[in-house]
């Protein structure tokens, strides 16, 4: 029984996709679909594949220590495919590519705009082979504007979408100046667009008959996910600046010391306010005009702040953490990412999982987040080594004979 045949239906088992994209934003739609359930078949370059499979150290090791020339950032976004290796570069290649996109009901790729014309893999040309084909690009800038030819980064595109401008201590103070955020959050937050999309598009064609064209810009999912600030910014004509971990719209909502660290307070409203200062034994704080509503308390950030440090910095940060939750205030520690896998939450949600590498034995791996009650996410497939299912999948889809299959491989179109 095959690993897939093994596994409960997903709410995607009856979708097929066709995943030709690399590094993380079209690799992380393509993983968060497969998890739903679809069949995801990724398309790598012979030799080399995707090239996060390079990016590394750390690498997973096998049970002798050895590396297995899988990078850890690989792992992260490549769950739930079957890898095909096919030089798609060549004439050969390029039929086999197509072969397999008559087949699927999506496609997902992110080479620069155009570049898959010249090799007839573009969307006029499939969808003309496959009218049904929802064929999803992702690229830096999208498929049309003055920057379209332009490749794009995602610390490049936190940079140029504002992202950059909002994160780190403002300008003068110790540490200040420009940051990007510690995960390449565009890129993901568009892999998260892209899936969106594409169920979309999915849910479009079940009443149409007809795929259609998806035109995903990094640059336009960062400049969508400034969210709050971008609209500061339309409605107050004001620049948002660096607030550190402060933020724009309410007060306390930032990081404060303690005796042993520091932690986080996350007030949302007055009534949480006030009963934080009652908690804290500074009761006549929540009768001070200055600081009684939020918009006082914006006005009066500095004086506020001040106090609040002087008083968060005589306890530890677990005595605080234990004292606000018996009085309902948002808070919390700032945990280093071993401290995450020892939470006992994020234990209890079963967020690790361990799945089993052809070479490694058991990996470890983040869980899915999503949580459906009747199609439940399944883990299937270990992310693959480079090529592992090209046989299978030929085999299986096109009826490619053993022969066959090794005429490709003697030729160079298959790795």
């Amino acid at each position: 029984m095959s690993e897939r045949a093994a596994m409960p239906p997903g709410a995607l088992q009856h979708v097929k996709v066709l995943d030709l994209s690399r590094v993380l934003a079209g690799p992380w739609a393509g993983q968060t679909l497969g998890d739903l359930g679809a069949e995801v078949i990724k398309v790598e370059r012979p030799g080399s594949g995707d090239d996060t499979r390079a990016w590394g150290p750390p690498y997973v090791t096998d049970p002798q220590g050895q590396s297995t020339g899988e990078s850890a950032y690989y792992m992260c976004a490549n769950r739930n495919k079957q890898s095909v290796t096919v030089d798609f570069t060549r004439p050969e290649g390029q039929q086999i590519v197509r072969q397999l996109a008559a087949q699927c009901d999506v496609l997902i790729e992110n080479f620069k705009t155009g570049g898959l014309a010249q090799y007839g893999l573009d969307f006029a040309a499939l969808s003309a082979l496959n009218p049904r084909l929802v064929y999803c690009s992702v690229t830096g800038f999208g498929q049309d504007g003055p920057y379209a030819q332009r490749a794009g980064y995602d610390f490049l595109i936190q940079g140029m979408g504002g992202l950059m401008s909002i994160t780190g201590r403002a300008d003068g103070e110790p540490g200040g100046g420009p940051m990007k955020v510690g995960v390449a959050l565009t890129n993901i937050l568009t892999g998260l667009y892209a899936s969106t999309a594409i169920l979309a598009a999915l849910q479009a064609r079940a009443h149409t008959g007809r795929g259609q064209h998806i035109d995903l810009a990094l640059l336009d999912v960062g400049v969508a996910c400034l969210a709050n600030q971008g609209m500061n910014f339309l409605y107050g004509d004001k620049v948002p600046q660096r607030m550190g971990n402060a933020h724009p719209n309410t007060v306390p909502y930032q990081d404060f010391p303690t005796a042993d660290g520091h932690m986080i307070l996350a007030i949302g409203n007055d009534g949480q306010f006030a009963r934080f200062c009652h908690a804290i034994g500074e009761p006549d704080w929540a009768q001070d005009e200055r600081f009684t509503r939020n918009a006082a308390r914006l006005a009066h950030r500095t004086e506020l702040v001040e106090r609040i440090r002087a008083v968060t910095a005589t306890r530890s940060t677990r005595d605080w953490i234990a004292l606000l939750e018996q009085h309902a205030v948002p808070c919390g520690p700032i945990n280093t990412v071993r401290d995450v896998f020892e939470d006992p939450q994020v234990k209890a949600r079963g967020l690790q999982i361990a799945m089993q590498h052809p070479q490694a034995g058991k990996v470890p791996l983040v869980a899915s987040p999503i949580r459906l009650s009747d199609t439940p996410v399944t883990y299937r497939y270990t992310p693959p080594q480079l090529g592992q299912h090209t046989d299978e999948v030929l085999t299986r889809h096109l009826g490619l004979t053993a022969e066959a299959l090794q005429t490709y491989r003697n030729n160079g179109v298959l790795g």
